[in-house]
């Protein structure tokens, strides 16, 4: 499967998380914000979702759900969200299925190896990425970042979101 671009139907998906169960096509009407990242625990992912919980206020003003996605189990991502009191229900995609169906997994290298990735299925790893999925199921926001070093900002969500009219 192709990854979707901008105005691409977003591929559909169910996964369980720290709320319970999550489908996407059971949130048509809403705006929702995918939130992928490499794991739980590591650095430059924990910075990220720190920085969102403390600008929780922002956040919760988007006017869309905003939810992480990742390999790691719902164990890890609730232990993780409680140690660090994050703010945004995390998905666990375990088999990278999701990640997969929208273009955003790489192959574990030298490069992922220093994130202190500890999960890599199948030798493969997420990449940091941002969809914005209007009411329609459309994609109407896509970055990627390949090395993950960096993340958008609560500002820069607040900017795609704001995007949607």
């Amino acid at each position: 499967m192709a990854k979707p671009g901008v105005g691409d139907m977003a591929p559909d998906f169910t996964l369980e998380g720290t709320d319970g169960t999550f489908t996407l096509s059971a949130h048509r009407g809403e705006r929702v914000v995918l939130l992928f990242y490499p794991g739980d625990e590591t650095p430059v992912c924990t910075k990220q979702f720190c920085s969102y919980r403390d600008q929780g206020d922002r956040l919760d003003a988007l006017d869309a759900e905003v939810l992480g996605i990742s390999p790691q189990s719902v164990d890890s991502h609730e232990h993780w969200l409680k140690e660090q009191e994050l703010n945004v229900p995390l998905l666990a995609d375990e088999d990278l299925a999701v990640a997969k169906s929208y273009g955003v997994t790489g192959w574990l290298g030298p490069l992922a190896r220093l994130t202190e990735l500890k999960d890599a299925p199948g030798g493969r790893y997420v990449m940091r990425a941002i969809f914005v999925v209007d009411g329609d199921g459309i994609v109407r926001h896509r970055t990627v970042s390949r090395t993950g070093s960096t993340y958008e900002s609560v500002e820069d969500l607040e900017r795609a979101v704001a995007s949607l009219g």
